[in-house]
């Protein structure tokens, strides 16, 4: 995640009047992929009611490096049978497949779904600001990241706290929801289940086939 001085964090923010126990999240992180060398990396999406049941998982690649998260995100998502369901999405941060940029004003604007990028620990900037200028149209790539806004501090657990940065919500709504759906860790129980998933898919190879995402071991 990237910080940029100017205080906006959403446009046109949703605004939630009730946030229930049950709503539906969508939590979206990457898999293992090989840095710097040219593929796919596979794209991990979980739908759960809060932060208590499992209702669906869906899939999609993107570039390792490249341009296009922001854009297959949204398609797997307008694609998906739990469309009419989901009320937010919570991403891993805003890079996949290395340094594949989601911009999240343009993934709410998308999808019409209220986003929020959530990291462990607070971002090294200056690291990132050395490292995004060794890949491909870098410029693009850090414009995204400053478009994304301010970085949040907020506190899931006694003492313990993620950060994150929003589209299209308040940061109250976003800090509540959050909150509500850390049930067993620091972070969204659907972006911990969308992690064990990707994560547990080391060593498979992904392809573009007709019919959708192929899958074989390397």
């Amino acid at each position: 995640m990237y910080q940029e001085n100017s205080e906006r964090n959403s446009v046109h923010p949703i605004k939630f009047w009730r946030i229930k126990e049950e709503i539906r999240v969508l939590g979206v992180d990457d898999g293992p992929f090989i840095p710097r060398r040219e593929g796919r990396a596979l794209v991990v999406g979980v739908v759960f009611r809060g932060g208590f049941w499992l209702d669906g998982v869906m899939f999609t690649t993107v570039e390792v490096d490249g341009e296009d998260s922001t854009e297959r995100i949204s398609e797997m998502i307008l694609k998906s049978k739990h469309l009419k369901q989901l009320r937010v999405i919570v991403l891993d941060g805003i890079t996949f497949g290395g340094f594949n940029v989601v911009d999240i004003r343009e993934l709410y604007e998308l999808t019409g779904l209220p986003v929020i990028a959530v990291s462990r620990r607070m971002p090294d900037l200056e690291k990132i600001k050395l490292a995004i200028r060794r890949v491909k149209n870098w410029e693009n790539k850090l414009k995204r990241m400053k478009n994304a806004g301010k970085i949040y501090k907020v506190e899931t657990k006694r003492g313990k706290f993620v950060y994150m940065q929003i589209s299209g919500i308040s940061k109250e709504d976003a800090e509540e929801i959050v909150r509500s759906t850390s049930t067993r860790s620091l972070v969204p129980e659907a972006l911990r289940v969308a992690h064990i998933i990707a994560s547990g898919l080391r060593g498979v190879e992904v392809e573009e086939g007709n019919s959708g995402i192929i899958q074989h071991l390397r």
